[in-house]
């Protein structure tokens, strides 16, 4: 049995898109890793859009149990699209990053916790000054069951008002998985000292440290 997804609001905690500076309540989940209704695999995946996928990857990426994030394109209809078209808005993708974790260590309810609470998914087409298709908020389930959850968190969010406006987080089934060009891929690891780093995806993630301090990785 599937347990109930329990959640908190929690104040102080800004993680919007990469152009967002507004600061607002965001909701944080608590809940017990679920029993799956198959074995166990010992790698799972998902696939997560929140607006620009540099400072998603870097916090997805502090997370205890994540095995690896990737950034790339998904949802739309042209194939190996290119970063350039994609920005156009005009081949239907999303940019999100592609999860795989250890579900021994971390919950798909716990990376849908991490998932709302780091980007405002109130906002259709657009994080901060991103605005377009690709900056839509979605989740691209890879099964019945992430499917399941993750419409029941998001009706849960949205009964109890959690956020000032409806969600309007894209939940459809996942397709294929582009990766993007070579220099999306662990971006702010590999130019931290970039002033958009330090001044943008930095704070961010030293946010996100403090409130999820229990589910960070052990150096």
């Amino acid at each position: 049995m599937q347990r109930p997804l329990i959640f908190t609001l929690f104040a102080g905690i800004c993680l919007l898109s990469c152009a967002q500076s507004q600061q607002k309540k965001v909701p944080q989940m608590q809940s017990k890793p679920v029993q799956m209704t198959t074995n166990v695999a010992k790698t799972d995946t998902v696939t997560f859009g929140t607006g620009c996928f540099w400072c998603t990857e870097a916090i997805f990426q502090q997370v205890d149990g994540v095995l690896s994030v990737a950034s790339g394109y998904s949802g739309g209809q042209v194939e190996n699209p290119t970063y350039k078209q994609v920005c156009t808005g005009s081949t239907g993708h999303a940019e999100v990053i592609q999860v795989t974790y250890d579900p021994a260590k971390v919950s798909y309810p716990e990376l849908l916790e991490v998932f709302w609470s780091t980007h405002d998914p109130t906002t259709l087409n657009r994080q901060g000054a991103d605005v377009g298709t690709q900056y839509r908020s979605a989740i691209f389930y890879h099964n019945a069951e992430q499917k399941q959850l993750a419409e029941k968190y998001k009706k849960e969010l949205d009964a109890s008002k959690a956020f000032d406006d409806p969600i309007v987080t894209e939940i459809t089934p996942f397709s294929k998985f582009y990766k993007a060009e070579d220099y999306h891929q662990n971006y702010y690891n590999q130019n931290g000292e970039q002033p958009y780093c330090r001044m943008v995806i930095r704070p961010k993630i030293e946010k996100f440290k403090k409130v999820f301090s229990q589910k960070l990785k052990h150096s």
